[in-house]
């Protein structure tokens, strides 16, 4: 029986697994649509974590005018697009975390289990699809005028907790400090002493790390 009380939120990008060459995909989209791509080393100035955020940034910095939504919306069908030549049969594979992923649905099926990821939405749901994601599982990619901590906080409007946040980098540690939810972290590049799961454990070992987090000290 499902608890639909306690969302668990579950970010992608290497966290269920990842895709290689996504920042190349992402510079290469922007340069077909400005007419040039934007350098490694610019890429590298942006603070955001977000797709919004990073082309938002980007695109300040080319033109000195903030991104607006259409303009979003056309990076997203261009980064789409290159993912999906990228990764199409023949091509790269993402690499699945199959233990993280086999949990993952295993707590679906007890909590409602969302995926709040820094993707555009589109480019979300092609990654999640790659990656045999249940797609009964809600998706909430970066929207614009939304960090990660807001689409951690717009995934868990109106429901009690407790929650959790599940993540492979800083900023998304950083993202549930700020919505006020736990964290596990996926990997080896999240420092601190919160709890801390390698890529390829087993469904059971995400399991009894989610349970212990929801039920306290």
């Amino acid at each position: 029986m499902r608890s639909w009380a306690m969302p668990l939120c579950f970010d992608l990008d290497g966290t269920l697994g990842h895709f290689s060459s996504g920042f190349v995909l992402l510079r290469e989209a922007l340069g077909g649509l400005w007419g040039g791509a934007p350098t490694a080393e610019e890429l590298g100035r942006c603070g955001g974590s977000t797709d919004w955020e990073i082309v938002d940034e980007l695109h300040r910095m080319r033109f000195g005018l903030p991104l607006t939504e259409a303009g979003y919306a056309d990076y997203e069908r261009a980064c789409v697009a290159r993912f999906q030549a990228a990764f199409a049969p023949g091509g790269l594979a993402p690499a699945a975390y199959a233990g993280i992923l086999a949990g993952l649905h295993r707590l679906a099926a007890r909590h409602r289990v969302w995926l709040v990821s820094g993707n555009a939405p589109a480019l979300l749901a092609f990654k999640a699809e790659a990656l045999g994601i249940d797609p009964a599982i809600p998706r909430l990619g970066s929207l614009p005028g939304h960090d990660r901590a807001g689409l951690i906080r717009r995934a868990l409007e109106g429901c009690p907790g407790p929650h959790l946040y599940v993540g492979d980098r800083p900023h998304d540690l950083a993202a549930a400090r700020v919505a006020g939810v736990p964290f596990l972290g996926i990997g080896g590049a999240v420092p601190g002493d919160h709890p801390l799961l390698d890529a390829a454990a087993e469904a059971d070992h995400l399991v009894q790390a989610v349970e212990a987090l929801l039920s306290g000290p």
